[in-house]
């Protein structure tokens, strides 16, 4: 029976883009170009290639291309890894973030998966997690992990206990800190990745889009509609997925990585896939 009641609650809104170092071979314009041309509208930008750390000349540069062409800047994509690499290194990543314009800091939770790590080396990621959420925080930047094996984020559960951990270690009643999500590449069936998705909420800033087979080529993105029809309907909210704790509207990204054989036209169609869905 219907309530009368209508829900209010704040749908997140979820923006089509691009992880830059899917093109690692190519220069930063060129990535943009390819980016504007599919109708992506924005771009993650990698620390390694092309946006490297301390490079502010270059971030502003990346910022201006970005602007021109009517894109987002998604978020830094750093390789700093709370626990391993000293707080001080945060710092340089910090100040290329603030320049590129990017609203959010990639990190990596370390550099051991979750079944390796020792409580001591747990602690050293959480700690090291919550001053590089402290200093991102200075310059307004959000701080979100990389959904990765090989570190503390290598299963939902243990990347659900990390940010918990942060958040009680700084005291905050919200999230502290966000996460991506990706498939593994066991290629998880679409009700496994749509758990995986739900479990993580409010918690989910990011997925990085891609289909690959079980022993790890790279495919159209069209093979795995089953997987990322679903999961894209996750991330927009559509099963009354919970909104954040301060209520604000949520947006999420969909960034496209991974493409076959590195080739701007596999990448075109893989595009042209995320926006039909997106748009369905």
């Amino acid at each position: 029976m219907n309530s009368g009641v209508t829900d209010v609650r704040p749908r997140p809104a979820v923006v089509p883009g691009l992880v830059s170092v899917t093109f690692r071979q190519l220069a930063p314009a060129r990535v943009v170009e390819l980016a504007a041309d599919a109708g992506l509208r924005a771009v993650e930008w990698g620390g390694d290639v092309h946006v490297p750390v301390g490079n502010l000349r270059a971030a502003e540069h990346v910022r201006g291309l970005c602007a021109g062409h009517d894109l987002a800047v998604a978020s830094y994509g750093s390789y700093f890894r709370p626990g391993s690499d000293a707080a001080a290194d945060f710092v340089p990543v910090v100040e290329t973030a603030v320049a590129l314009g990017a609203p959010s800091v990639r990190v990596w939770a370390g550099r051991l998966g979750s079944g390796e790590a020792t409580e001591r080396q747990r602690a050293d990621v959480v700690d090291g997690l919550a001053k590089a959420v402290v200093q991102a925080a200075e310059h307004d930047l959000k701080v979100a992990l990389e959904f990765h094996p090989g570190t503390l984020t290598d299963t939902v559960d243990s990347t659900l206990a990390l940010l918990d951990e942060v958040r009680v270690l700084l005291g905050t009643s919200g999230p502290a800190a966000w996460t991506y999500w990706q498939p593994g590449r066991g290629t998880p069936t679409p009700a496994q990745a749509r758990d995986e998705v739900r479990a993580l909420g409010r918690h989910l800033m990011t997925a990085h889009v891609f289909s690959w087979s079980a022993d790890g080529a790279r495919l159209p993105l069209a093979d795995r509609a089953d997987l990322w029809q679903g999961v894209l309907a996750d991330l927009r909210g559509e099963q009354g997925a919970e909104p954040r704790a301060d209520g604000d509207a949520v947006t999420r990204f969909a960034l496209l990585e991974f493409v076959r054989d590195d080739d701007p036209g596999a990448f075109r169609q893989d595009a042209a896939s995320l926006l039909d869905w997106l748009d369905g």
